[in-house]
């Protein structure tokens, strides 16, 4: 398997984007809905799956989009092909603050592991599949389920997180704790499970769910430190009820407001 080699730069601190160059004749694979702008000379094309298996026939293409699906995204992808003749630019974004993270496969032996929503975009040939549990608890327990994404190939792949991310490298038996929806991704090595935290006190009072999981190296591990489910929940959090606003905790309420200058217009 052999991707297109790509040159890329990432612009911006909280709400990132990355520019890719393509060479003629190159091209790039992202998920529907990240494309941000682009040169002229490069055509937009949507395709079945992620593109590394356009040669195999309708049953290939079929198989690719139907593996898609399991992970919860669109049967489609969006391939990019530089058609001119010089050097072309095209630029993805960041779905919510956070960062991206290039990834390059042929220094992680041709595989990353990643959670469902994570991908963004990648050089063409790399395949965007997925990754079966193989322990029941972590399955259950695991925040992703049963189904996370693989990336496989030799190319450059990008995928988005939230907040800050942390990047771990676990010498062989050392063990990470994270929870489970802080996970970003790792390499194919990192043995991966699902451990209960214990304790009634923890259990019952502590706030951060029952379980939480245990990387076991070697490898490299990818943390965020703010998960999107995180910042979703505190965002329905605050949506007023009964149509009341929360406010930010002021005891004059809506005169509080027009004091700070937030008149809701």
């Amino acid at each position: 398997m052999n991707a297109h080699e790509i040159d890329y730069v990432i612009y911006g601190e909280e709400m990132q984007y990355v520019e890719i160059e393509l060479d003629p004749q190159e091209a790039v694979v992202a998920e529907a809905g990240s494309f941000m702008m682009m040169d002229s000379d490069i055509k937009m094309d949507t395709i079945f799956g992620d593109g590394s298996n356009q040669d195999t026939g309708v049953l290939g293409k079929l198989f690719s989009a139907g593996k898609r699906l399991l992970t919860g995204e669109s049967l489609f992808m969006t391939a990019f092909l530089n058609i001119g003749n010089g050097k072309k630019q095209v630029s993805f974004a960041s779905p919510y603050p956070g960062k991206i993270i290039p990834i390059d496969l042929s220094e992680f032996q041709g595989k990353f592991i990643c959670q469902k929503d994570a991908f963004l975009c990648a050089a063409k040939g790399v395949s965007v599949g997925i990754e079966f549990s193989k322990r029941l608890g972590r399955g259950l327990f695991g925040g992703e389920g049963f189904i996370m994404q693989k990336l496989e190939g030799d190319g450059m792949a990008f995928v988005h997180a939230g907040g800050t991310t942390a990047k771990k490298v676990l010498g062989p038996g050392e063990t990470l704790k994270v929870d489970t929806g802080c996970i970003i991704g790792f390499t194919k090595e990192v043995d991966y499970d699902i451990e209960f935290i214990g304790g009634i006190k923890n259990t019952i009072f502590g706030g951060e769910g029952l379980f939480y999981a245990t990387l076991r190296g070697p490898g490299t591990v990818y943390i965020q430190s703010l998960p999107f489910s995180r910042l979703a929940g505190r965002v329905l959090a605050s949506i007023p009820r009964g149509g009341k606003d929360k406010g930010e905790g002021s005891i004059l309420g809506g005169l509080g407001d027009l004091l700070d200058g937030d008149n809701r217009f």
